[in-house]
């Protein structure tokens, strides 16, 4: 079935313009360029975030991480942590004022009523109840503890004792289960007490686990599922998610003033311990700490403002505040993409909106991003250049080098002659015998064509061609050129902030010969105190060598050994920032020595005549205006016939691409 595709015009609505693996990769660039490291520059991306195609910025982990501080100290500022604690101490007063009010309404209206054996029975009475309010202990706990036995007279003042002592209980038990538990709403004796089994089955299990035995989480779920409606799949994630909480409960009591937590600690000892309740939760908490040691049990927090909290919204605030902390930590240590597929993104959605969660997803798929187009690949646990990118490393250097060049700078390979070749010349002509049989189809169906309609014969569907329709594609004549890019490493270059530049111009020189000129060869030679050939695949890995020493004479040999098995126009492009200052000795170890020994004047020289005697051309870009290099370098065109050229890092490459296509030109012409 075909299928059809509808445009429109762009308003602006339509999704598109998203990064792909390409922009990635361009990204990149610099990175690779300075270090190879696909691992070191993505982590530089995921910290720093980037562009995309529409000019929108995707940010990187250092802004998220920047959103997630300021919302953790607006969190502080804003909250009053203590007012958790002292308005329980504030309801029960005012529980206690509505007992003293409803003993007042009832003993007036008792001596209204001129029954004086009402009246004096109900003042004996309520004596003694103010007596017994009077002397309620001071602490929360022996406060809710006497009121618990306390007989009241008004009936509001009991309900909203009751109200207070269950609504205590269920925030005690959410600091461990938050809203896993379905059962927490109205807490009944019965469902205590099914709480006090479930977590009674957990400890159970986690002891069994540490004993080496399988606990039987599926018969667990099957008893107690109800009570956890996000349905953990296994053992662990109901840990995992029960460690965080009760993690968060215990900050919630570190941050608390020393009294502050007396006071609390004793109220949940008070309300939970009858049924057991309390044990079985310090227990779990005991287990879990050991199981989980680095959730975070530790933490405390310092609130500074005035809005007051009750006991359930400071345990959403530990919560909160924990998360936070803990994506940060997490965020902190992403390493790779990859690493961010542990952020829970439906919790960064909740706490820092949608758009957060999004950047993160994008972030993460940067590396699946990469490797589903070939570009970078896993090799012994580390993420590295594929071929293809490799090439593509190429392309986007050369696209960075020649930028800013008018078009006319961009030469192709053209030659004055054709004849049997790879690349068409975009010409034809009649076949004539002995001609390779590279026909241009369009051409001689063409001629058929336009033959038949001279000839008068009415058209048919078909076309029949004949010798004479027959033309081949005119190919024009190969030529081939062999280069040798000659790179300074030593540590002069990144010092002087060189180093980029030139790695660049190198990949750019690979990139244009691979996709411009695949049957040119190039080499590549890294010399600092010695020199060493350099394949393209280890190219981008390539970096400085911490020692000085300039050896040419080392370079100028290994260039001219590659050059001597290649074919064609031969040259070398030297870019470096020093005159020599190193050779290899008599004894086959580096001599270096600044100012220049002769010893080193000499043996470069004489690989410089070495080079001149087998053809090849020696253009050098000098990178510093030293006038000790610039005199050495004159010394070198003097003998080899080469160019010379100074360049500062803005125009490096610009000046060696450019000469090596015009000079590429000229050798060329020559033959």
């Amino acid at each position: 079935m075909t299928s059809r595709l509808r445009y429109s015009p762009w308003d602006g609505t339509q999704v598109g313009f998203e990064v792909d693996a390409l922009d990635i990769m361009e990204e990149l660039t610099d990175d690779l360029l300075y270090s190879g490291d696909v691992n070191a520059a993505l982590r530089r991306l995921l910290k720093e975030g980037m562009t995309d195609r529409d000019g929108r910025r995707m940010e990187g982990l250092a802004d998220l991480m920047e959103r997630l501080r300021a919302r953790r100290e607006e969190l502080l500022a804003n909250s009053d942590l203590g007012s958790a604690v002292e308005g329980i101490g504030e309801e029960l007063a005012e529980i206690t004022d509505l007992e003293r009010s409803e003993m007042d309404r009832q003993e007036r209206a008792a001596r209204q009523s001129g029954d004086e054996d009402w009246a004096r029975a109900a003042e004996q009475s309520f004596a003694d109840k103010r007596f017994d309010l009077d002397l309620m202990p001071p602490d929360l706990a022996g406060w809710m503890k006497a009121l618990e036995h306390y007989d009241f007279t008004s009936d509001e003042a009991k309900e909203r004792f009751e109200a207070l002592t269950n609504q205590l209980r269920s925030h005690l038990l959410d600091q461990a289960f938050n809203q896993m538990s379905g059962a927490m709403a109205n807490l009944s004796p019965e469902d205590l007490a099914r709480n006090r089994d479930m977590m009674a089955e957990l400890n159970s299990m986690l002891e069994a686990r540490s004993a080496g035995r399988e606990p039987d989480f599926e018969g667990f779920m099957e008893r107690f599922g109800d009570m956890f409606p996000e349905n953990p799949q296994n053992l662990d994630e109901l840990l995992e998610a029960l460690a965080h909480r009760m993690a968060a409960a215990q900050a919630l009591m570190n941050s608390l003033s020393p009294e502050q937590r007396a006071e609390l600690g004793a109220l949940s000892e008070q309300l939970l311990s009858d049924l057991g309740l309390n044990f079985e939760m310090s227990r779990l908490a005991d287990n879990l700490r050991q199981m989980f040691p680095d959730a975070g049990w530790s933490s405390r927090y310092d609130t500074t403002g005035f809005d007051p909290l009750d006991l359930a919204q400071a345990s959403e605030l530990m919560g909160e505040l924990g998360d936070l902390d803990s994506l940060s930590g997490l965020l902190r240590s992403a390493a790779t993409p990859g690493a961010l597929d542990e952020v829970d993104l439906d919790r960064l959605s909740d706490l820092m909106g949608p758009e957060s969660a999004e950047q993160v997803k994008r972030l993460a798929e940067l590396t699946r991003q990469l490797q589903d187009a070939g570009l970078i690949d896993t090799k012994e646990g580390r993420l590295e250049l594929t071929p293809a990118g490799l090439r593509r490393l190429g392309q986007n250097a050369l696209v960075q080098v020649f930028r800013r060049l008018r078009n006319d700078h961009l030469g192709t390979h053209e030659h004055s002659e054709t004849g049997v070749g790879h690349e068409p010349a975009y010409l034809t002509r009649p076949w004539e015998w002995g001609d390779p049989f590279r026909v241009d189809l369009h051409t001689t169906v063409r001629n058929a064509v336009l033959r038949e309609a001279a000839e008068g014969r009415p058209p048919t569907g078909r076309v029949s061609l004949s010798p004479d329709d027959f033309e081949i594609a005119e190919t024009e004549h190969q030529v081939r050129a062999a280069t040798v890019l000659m790179l300074d490493l030593s540590l002069s270059m990144p010092m002087r902030d060189y180093f980029l530049p030139a790695k660049r111009v190198a990949m750019a020189l690979h990139g244009l010969i691979t996709m411009q000129y695949p049957r040119d060869y190039l080499g590549i030679v890294g010399f600092s105190e010695v020199a060493r050939v350099l394949t393209p695949a280890q190219l981008p890995e390539a970096s400085w060598d911490y020692v000085y020493g300039t050896n040419m004479a080392h370079g100028f040999q290994l260039a001219r050994e590659l050059l001597a098995h290649e074919q064609g126009t031969k040259q070398i492009l030297m870019v470096t920032d020093g005159e020599p200052t190193a050779h290899i000795g008599r004894s086959g170890e580096p001599q270096f020595q600044y100012p220049p020994s002769q010893a080193t004047i000499d043996a470069t020289l004489t690989e410089v005549g070495r080079c001149t005697r087998a053809g090849i051309r020696i253009n050098t870009f000098m990178l510093e205006p030293d006038g000790g290099l610039a005199r050495f370098v004159e010394r070198i065109s003097q003998m080899n016939g080469g160019r010379a050229f100074f360049a500062d890092p803005g125009n490096l490459g610009e000046f060696v691409l450019v000469d090596f296509v015009e000079q590429r030109r000229k050798l060329l012409g020559r033959r």
